[in-house]
């Protein structure tokens, strides 16, 4: 397994810590890297627009990610400018077991 540091580029929180997540070393291509990232994290990763090797490279491709090595620093850096969106809690209707007609019961 390969060992990476990832969090989400964000200036304007004062704690952004990095979380530690595993790739299997069979399978490090950029799209590997980008849904693990995003499952980790809770990001959808349609709103992912680069991935960062920190302080300043771009990830772009597979050749990229196969050249990382144990603990580097990566950043997510997002598209969409309200990043609460992001992290939202779902609504009760949202919810996975939601029963709409057990909501409407009346008494």
């Amino acid at each position: 397994e390969l060992v990476l540091k990832v969090r989400i580029q964000n200036p304007n929180l004062k704690e952004n810590d990095f979380i530690e997540i595993e790739l299997d070393r069979q399978e490090l291509t950029y799209k590997e890297l980008l849904r693990v990232s995003c499952c980790e994290l809770g990001v959808n990763p349609e709103h992912v627009q680069k991935i960062r090797k920190l302080p300043n490279t771009m990830l772009r491709k597979d050749k990229d990610v196969a050249r990382l090595q144990d603990f580097q620093e990566l950043e997510l850096v997002l598209t969409v400018s309200d990043k609460n969106l992001l992290f939202r809690v779902p609504t009760l209707s949202e919810r996975s077991g939601y029963n709409k007609k057990a909501s409407e019961l009346t008494y």
